[in-house]
């Protein structure tokens, strides 16, 4: 991703804002994804994260040079899992299942939060007859965007996605035992090829699935919020 901008149109300083801008998105959304985790399995019981210093916003507990690097070429990627233990939890299944989806459930929130305000300064714009702040609306943009991304990316059914642990408590009976071991034993794997396939796909035919679902995602919400003060997007 960083050399596609590089690479691309426009002015050195207009890229190095993007890149910079883009950097914060990333820090600040994945410690907010992670710390969902860890408050998530707080309010079920178990303070493993808690203890550890993961239930916290600083992004310094959180990085993983390799999904950050996955990030910054292609455009999404991971955080450091936030460590659980699942027999803490009141209930295991609703415990399993929430913290599970917590740091999608946050991510998708930022991505509302970040479409709601790029709505209103449109909006503010269009009563006053002016432009909206441009670098404020880049930084929104990139923000609603990024999170849908990372809201998608974590929703694929691999180790150690968190779309594993949901896909074991809903298909987990139906796949078996011996299916999910090896899922788990090979995710990483697994996660790689769909990376570097789903970068090939982007780079030969400007098509990504999880890049394109996160855009229909934050279009949605553009719209969602566009109808409540009659601003329209396509």
């Amino acid at each position: 991703m960083l050399i596609s901008i590089l690479l691309g149109e426009g002015s050195l300083a207009d890229k190095l804002t993007y890149i910079v801008m883009f950097l914060i998105a990333i820090l600040f959304s994945l410690s907010v994804h992670e710390w969902a985790h860890a408050f998530a399995a707080h309010l079920n019981g178990d303070d493993t994260a808690r203890n550890v210093g993961r239930m916290t916003l600083n992004p310094i507990a959180h990085i993983d040079p390799k999904g950050l690097l996955f990030l910054l070429i292609i455009g999404f990627g991971w955080a450091k899992p936030v460590p659980v233990n699942s027999r803490n939890y009141k209930k295991y299944r609703l415990g399993e299942f929430t913290v599970s989806f917590a740091g999608i459930f946050m991510n998708l929130v930022l991505a509302l939060i970040s479409a709601a305000v790029y709505v209103l300064l449109l909006y503010n714009a269009v009563i006053k007859g002016s432009e909206p702040p441009e670098k404020l609306s880049m930084f929104l943009q990139i923000m609603g965007i990024l999170n849908c991304s990372l809201a998608v990316f974590n929703l694929i059914p691999v180790f150690p996605l968190d779309g594993s642990h949901i896909f074991d408590l809903i298909f987990g009976r139906l796949v078996g035992p011996k299916v999910l071991m090896w899922m788990h034993r090979n995710g990483t794997y697994i996660l790689y090829g769909i990376l570097i396939l789903s970068a090939a796909l982007s780079y030969v035919s400007d098509f990504s699935l999880i890049s394109d679902a996160a855009y229909w995602i934050y279009t949605l919400f553009l719209k969602l919020f566009g109808s409540i003060f009659g601003l329209v997007f396509a």
